[in-house]
């Protein structure tokens, strides 16, 4: 038993609830069961019970065994003042707030099914790629559907906040916060930190200074990526490096680590010395590249935006002293893809929503349905289980579900994880029939699971707490 399939049994009503009672014979009514809280803090909030004859409004704590209250520290907790219920498995102790009044406790250890603990124990033990891997195809498809457009819209969300978090760093500097993303998707997913460390140390005002050389703006950012260290044979890079000189002392530039970048299993054309030289050239074709993205007409427009050719040296070479066969190094298809994905689409939902505008957002959202399905790994595999990919809509969703949700065994919290926990007695899968006793408790469900907008709201957590009424 875990104290995360407390939560869903509350959350969800997945318990007995025939006269429900505290451990000292009070009558309980639940009114509103509160809503999750994902922070510090009482497990759900603004709850609302009728306790005997009294309505309470407060929170409500829940724990494996009530002794856990005083092993976590809550005996001397303010904070835990204003629970008006502990939920419990097994009661085995009384509890005080900190004044010492006694906290009402229902226990749940006759109330839980069996049947329900054996299917979630399955399920979160399960050694397959994600938990569900042999049963995800018979949970309906409208649920799989409505789930994945919920996690496109948290995946999109959680990228819009950390560029907000970025955009107060810069003092809501737009331009600045939009250079910054853009680096970083053109390191990919291996050098990405050290792609945007560069731009930050490397401030687009600096650039622009020097706009009107390449030669300069290459300079700057290859003496900033610290890849100028060391003696060079060719002309080209010792001149950088003559150059860097200059300018680092001129603005008091200090250089990352050379060793920040990673080349290990990369392909030449994903070289950080490849990706900088394109980042330079961007610099230099470009200015306002934020406001271009967000004005640009459709994908047509954004990728003319970024179509590029780098400078005579690199036609020629992937690395500074090493020949290679030649050829222009323009950005390639899945690179401007995972511009627009990563830094275009979520600045627009971004940019929507500060300024009031939902016609920004649903152009983001119209981008990532009208680009092609992304190739990689866990797409991959989640084809296999039957789970396609139609676009990159889909495959945002997808890689969201599998790296926050399945990853982190967090089935209980997912609508396709709370289908497969539902009573169904016709499922093919064994581990779903095999009996755990012949005397299976009766599955108590009142709540219809493929209901996706009550789903939803139950999860929106609240950080605002009611004062528990006496």
């Amino acid at each position: 038993m875990k104290e995360e399939l407390l939560h869903y049994a509350w959350r969800m009503r997945r318990f007995n609830a025939t006269s429900l009672q505290t451990t000292d014979g009070a009558a309980v009514e639940i009114l509103q069961p509160g809503q999750l809280n994902t922070h510090a803090g009482p497990d759900f909030l603004n709850a609302r019970l009728r306790i005997g004859e009294t309505i309470w409004a407060g929170n409500v704590e829940m724990h494996l065994r009530s002794s856990d209250w005083m092993q976590h520290g809550h005996q001397t907790d303010a904070a835990y003042n204003n629970v008006i219920l502990h939920v419990v498995y097994e009661d085995d102790v009384p509890v005080n707030r900190t004044n010492g009044t006694s906290i009402p406790c229902l226990e749940m250890k006759q109330r839980i099914s069996r049947r329900l603990a054996a299917h979630y124990q399955r399920l979160i033990q399960s050694e397959q790629w994600v938990p569900c891997a042999n049963s995800i195809e018979q949970v309906n498809e409208l649920t799989r559907n409505l789930w994945l457009d919920r996690m496109a819209a948290e995946r999109l969300e959680a990228r819009a906040n950390k560029i907000q978090d970025q955009l107060l760093r810069n003092k809501e500097g737009w331009e600045e916060t939009f250079y910054q993303f853009m680096a970083r998707s053109l390191g990919g997913r291996v050098n990405a930190e050290p792609m945007q460390m560069l731009a930050e140390r490397t401030p687009l005002l600096l650039l622009y200074k020097y706009r009107h050389s390449l030669f300069q703006v290459e300079a700057l950012l290859f003496g900033q990526s610290g890849l100028l260290n060391g003696a060079f044979k060719d002309e080209y890079p010792q001149r950088l490096k003559q150059e860097y000189k200059f300018l680092k002392q001129k603005h008091g530039l200090a250089p990352l680590p050379p060793q920040t970048w990673k080349y290990l299993r990369l392909r030449p054309a994903n070289f950080p010395t490849i990706r900088i030289a394109q980042l330079a050239t961007m610099i230099y074709q470009q200015a306002g590249w934020f406001s271009k993205a967000m004005t640009a007409y459709d994908l047509t427009e954004l990728n003319n935006l970024f179509t590029i050719k780098l400078s005579n040296y690199w036609w020629d070479h992937y690395t500074f002293d090493k020949a290679s066969q030649r050829q222009a190094k323009a950005l390639g298809v899945q690179t401007i893809q995972s511009i627009i994905i990563n830094t275009v689409v979520p600045m627009l939902f971004l940019y929507g929503t500060r300024k009031g505008d939902p016609r920004l957002r649903d152009k983001g959202l119209d981008l990532l349905e009208k680009l092609p399905a992304e190739q990689n790994k866990i797409v991959r595999e989640w084809k296999k289980h039957g789970m396609k990919a139609a676009s990159a809509y889909h495959t945002q969703a997808l890689l969201h579900l599998k790296q926050q949700y399945c990853t982190q065994r967090r089935c209980l919290e997912c609508a396709i994880g709370n289908a497969l926990l539902k009573p169904n007695p016709k499922a093919e899968e064994p581990w779903l029939n095999e009996a755990v006793g012949e005397d299976w408790d009766k599955d108590w469900s009142l709540f219809d699971l493929e209901n996706h907008q009550a789903f939803s709201q139950t999860l929106q957590p609240s950080v605002q707490l009611v004062q528990m009424s006496i």
